[in-house]
């Protein structure tokens, strides 16, 4: 498996100990770092400075969002970050949800499927050099009556840029498998894998491609524990991060979190904690998530356990495994990064 991580510019730790991160976890032999956008600051920024001060390691979009930039414009964004980084730029495209889109931007989040097919439809004509027409549901371009016609990117053609999706719903990971290199999963479950993967497969087959065509990028918590009495307490804080997911990540008719635990085993607990959790009963919501849906979605545990679990998600089909390491100070993070990674590299010699 490859290991990558997830930033975000201007997370809790600040940009400077967050940018100290990246570079130490380059020098201890990450493969990737993805920078996440959500509702702060933007990806593309943060993907430059990086690209000026890395060497080796690949850096994706983690993800940006549609809604919030027209199709030319990330494909710009794109083409000037791979040349920025001299070929080692990711493309990672993602919906996002009603919450965002439209609380923040004043963007409708409706059609995301066709938004999505149209926007990696156009950004791989501006990939290719060649004059940008198209007419879509959601996109035309030149726009109908107007003064402009088709133009090509002055930028292009540039290096192939692999474009990953993230997907949680049934006919976006079906798309996903049509038209992208690689998936951006999350809320994973090795056991319950199939949830995503007869979606995935069946967009591959109907682009005559295979499992080996597409990079899973699955992503967790990854954490140590000394014992068992230290894991049981690591585990009681973990378990309102997830009731949020499966409660406030959204609205209170659309999270894709909850529908996906749902789809993987959990529909009866995951409806009764965005129930508590929308009526503001926050402790009572995460009082019914349970020791096996953190564990069953993290890698956390003492060294062995974090090891089998790591051996499970690569059989589950997990190409790389995008790690975030718990801990207070920079110092921990990175011991515990490098744990992880030590982890990977023995699982992969076996």
């Amino acid at each position: 498996m490859r290991t990558a991580t997830t930033i975000e510019a201007g997370q809790e730790h600040g940009w400077r100990e967050t940018l100290d991160f990246a570079l130490e976890a380059e020098s201890l032999g990450l493969d990737i770092c993805w920078v996440a956008e959500a509702w702060g600051s933007d990806a593309p920024s943060a993907l430059g400075y990086l690209a000026a001060r890395t060497d080796r390691m690949l850096l994706g979009s983690g993800v940006v969002q549609l809604g919030t930039r027209t199709p030319v414009a990330i494909a710009q964004a794109a083409l000037t970050l791979a040349e920025m980084s001299e070929g080692r730029f990711l493309l990672g495209l993602g919906p996002s949800g009603p919450q965002v889109i439209e609380g923040l931007h004043g963007v409708p989040f409706a059609a995301a499927h066709a938004r999505m097919r149209e926007t990696v439809e156009i950004i791989r004509l501006a990939f290719a050099g060649e004059k940008i027409s198209y007419s879509g549901t959601r996109f035309q371009i030149p726009l109908p009556g107007g003064e402009g016609r088709p133009m090509r990117l002055s930028i292009g053609p540039g290096p192939d840029i692999p474009i990953y999706v993230a997907a949680m719903s049934p006919k976006l990971l079906q798309l996903t498998g049509e038209v992208a290199d690689g998936w951006l999963g999350t809320s994973f479950v090795p056991e319950g894998s199939a949830a995503y993967f007869t979606h995935l497969d069946a967009g591959l087959a109907a682009s005559g491609r295979s499992r080996a065509d597409l990079d899973v990028c699955q992503g967790a918590e990854v954490a140590f524990a000394e014992d068992e009495d230290e894991l049981r307490r690591m585990v009681v804080p973990r378990k309102k991060k997830l009731a949020f997911s499966l409660g406030g990540m959204g609205s209170a008719s659309t999270n894709f979190y909850n529908n996906a635990y749902s789809r993987q085993g959990w529909a009866e607990v995951a409806a009764a904690v965005r129930e508590r959790w929308q009526a503001g009963d926050r402790d009572g919501a995460a009082a019914l998530v349970t020791d096996e849906m953190v564990l069953g979605t993290t890698l956390i545990g003492t060294e062995p356990m974090v090891a089998t679990r790591l051996r499970v998600w690569r059989d589950a089909g997990v190409d790389t495994v995008r790690l975030y390491p718990a801990g207070d100070t920079l110092d921990a993070r990175l011991t515990t990064l490098g744990r992880a990674l030590d982890l990977v590299q023995a699982l992969d010699r076996a």
